[in-house]
């Protein structure tokens, strides 16, 4: 093949390079900003020139010939140089560019963060945030993205992270529910209430409390709760309680903006609920030998704007 032919396939053997590190057309196609039928369409001519198989379709990802492994083998390398390069030569204009995929928990995101994103925008107009908001815990590499935020207390070892903030979960309650049903005094009162829950297994839920300045294992405390609305989302949870449906177990971003408008009161405040959510929020990206300035620029935009957590006074 001459030199002219094989400079037509340099893009294909770039996305090829893609595939494999995304791991299915799906995501490679996202990471890449185009249709799911061009990255095959792309492959199948490179094949087709190559005359040799080199990706093997399965159901939920693909399957790299011995053929296609060498041939990302033996490329990879310069590509992430010229990416690299590239990268550093754009950086130079003191310009941030580009997309910044983000998955984050819903709740968190529609409460907390997205309120938040034209401070971001105003300040960096030539990057662009594409927000995906789930509760999946999804595999961050292969489906594309550049950062997670994650609502737990551990981060996989294969990933760079920070901690965010601390969080704290809270019992709350409208003044209403309460006059009509009386304020509970300990956690053993929440079985007497309507209860509104996170179904983490089906039928009730279980509430662990622990006595705040005694020792873990002396002052656990757990209790069956149950009531009319159970949720897997802590907004809709809140809203539930809202409406005067019950006592609501929330996490503080979820009721931080209701607690500071007087709409709910926090309950049992001599007792912490244990168990039900995360007390972390980390900020978790993909290991790269060249980080985006986009990239840098967002995460750190996370660290300054929620370094404080979320009073609820």
């Amino acid at each position: 093949m001459d030199t002219q032919n094989v400079e037509a396939l340099w893009t294909h053997l770039h996305w090829l390079n893609v595939l494999a590190a995304q791991g299915s057309y799906t995501a490679a196609a996202a990471r890449l900003g185009v249709s799911k039928a061009a990255m095959s369409q792309r492959i199948a001519e490179l094949e087709r020139v190559a005359g040799v198989a080199l990706v093997q379709r399965t159901t939920r990802s693909v399957r790299f010939t011995e053929a296609g492994r060498r041939l990302v083998e033996d490329t990879r390398a310069q590509f992430e140089r010229i990416a690299t390069s590239f990268a550093s030569v754009r950086e130079m204009a003191d310009v941030a560019r580009g997309t910044v995929r983000v998955t984050a928990p819903v709740a968190f995101a529609r409460q907390q963060l997205v309120p938040r994103l034209a401070q971001f925008a105003r300040a960096n107009p030539e990057v662009r945030v594409q927000l995906e908001l789930s509760d999946r815990l999804t595999s961050i590499a292969s489906e594309g993205f550049d950062l997670a935020i994650r609502h737990s207390a551990q981060v996989p070892e294969t990933h760079v992270a920070f901690k965010l903030c601390d969080t704290r979960s809270v019992i709350v309650a409208t003044r209403a529910y309460l006059k009509l049903r009386g304020t509970p005094q300990t956690p053993a009162d929440l079985a007497q209430h309507d209860c509104l829950y996170y179904p983490r297994t089906l039928g009730s839920g279980a509430w662990s409390f622990e006595k705040a300045g005694r020792r873990a294992e002396q002052s656990r405390v757990n209790v069956t709760v149950n009531g009319p609305v159970s949720a897997n989302n802590s907004e809709a949870l809140r809203d539930a309680a809202l409406e005067n449906l019950g006592i609501a177990l929330l996490p503080d971003f979820s009721a931080q903006a209701a607690l500071q408008a007087g709409k709910l009161v926090v309950l049992l405040p001599a007792w912490r609920p244990v168990g039900a959510f995360a007390s972390q929020l980390h900020v978790v990206r993909p290991y790269g030998a060249h980080v985006p300035r986009a990239v840098t620029l967002f995460a750190d935009f996370l660290r300054q704007t929620f370094k404080q957590g979320f009073p609820l006074e």
